[in-house]
């Protein structure tokens, strides 16, 4: 069986489409590595890229697109609505086909030490990849962000894993790691008054006591005049979609607000959309391995 993993890198320009396009060059380049999509958004001055590959192929492509954003991009010159702490802000790897997370977790920390030694870029690892508990949770790792990072190292917990206490000065410092699949999920609000965006992301965020597999900030976007709830839903088996979608809409009411819509950034596992259309369906005894057709031939597929 071959493996397949994935990797997702989190650039932190999303405005200059030529850099964006050599980024999308460079993941081209590398055998063994395919690039299925990358999306922006000018708000948040950030784009997400998804490769698949096997092993090697993804590894070097991994190292090649943290060199390149290197190059190409300056935090000191960067602002956006996103927090972010490096050019290359989370370089996660998520086992698709074959491979096991161990695996992944070795892949990440192969990743960092090559990245240190030939870029002098330094990095935290995070989620399944973590040192210590602390550093599982990506919004502690990136706390901070690039302009208050070179203070953090200094605190005796918060010595990078890989490299000095010493952020890269242009291309900062980088989270680098193993976990699940996650959605990248914004629900976009008629109104332009970030407080009440805030509000609600803080109100289903899983650390100020919302849903467990929801991370959530509220973000402006300055292109539409419009603010929205931007969110990684890191558990989607646990926290569907569609619940935290509804309690959005009745919160959002309360302030006299409507939901606008809804974007998914990248990709998503198919799965997130089948449940989210039971539910709205209202579909009784639907069983998606059997009654999807695209799943059916792949489960033949892996029989045959």
């Amino acid at each position: 069986m071959e493996k397949i993993v994935q990797c997702i890198p989190n650039f932190s320009e999303g405005r200059r489409t030529d850099v964006l396009e050599a980024l999308a060059e460079t993941a081209r380049s590398v055998p063994g590595a395919m690039l299925l999509d990358y999306s922006s958004d000018t708000s948040h001055n950030r784009s997400v890229f998804t490769l698949v590959g096997n092993l090697d192929g993804i590894e070097e492509a991994a190292f090649a697109l943290t060199k390149k954003a290197a190059e190409l991009i300056d935090l000191r010159k960067h602002t956006g609505a996103h927090p972010r702490m490096g050019a290359v802000d989370v370089l996660p790897f998520v086992p698709i086909k074959g491979v096991s997370m161990e695996e992944c977790v070795h892949l990440s920390k192969r990743v960092a030490e090559r990245i240190y030694r030939e870029l002098q870029i330094p990095s935290f690892f995070y989620e399944e990849a973590a040192s210590s508990p602390q550093r599982v949770n990506l919004a502690d790792v990136r706390r901070g962000e690039f302009e208050g990072m070179a203070e953090k190292l200094l605190m005796e917990e918060w010595a990078p894993d890989v490299g000095e206490r010493e952020v890269h000065p242009s291309a900062g410092i980088m989270a680098i790691g193993a976990r699940m699949p996650l959605i990248a999920y914004n629900v976009i609000l008629d109104t332009d008054d970030i407080a009440i965006a805030d509000r609600i992301a803080k109100m289903v965020r899983g650390s100020s006591g919302g849903f467990k597999y929801c991370k959530a900030i509220g973000v402006m976007m300055e292109d539409r005049g419009k603010v929205q709830v931007s969110m990684n839903m890191v558990n989607y088996l646990q926290t569907p979609l569609y619940r935290v979608f509804e309690v959005i809409k009745r919160e959002a009411a309360r302030y006299g607000v409507q939901v606008l819509g809804s974007e998914i950034v990248g990709m998503t596992p198919v799965k997130a959309l089948v449940d989210t259309a039971g539910y709205y369906l209202q579909l009784e005894a639907f069983e998606d391995n059997k009654q999807v057709l695209e799943n059916a031939l792949m489960a033949m597929e892996k029989e045959a």
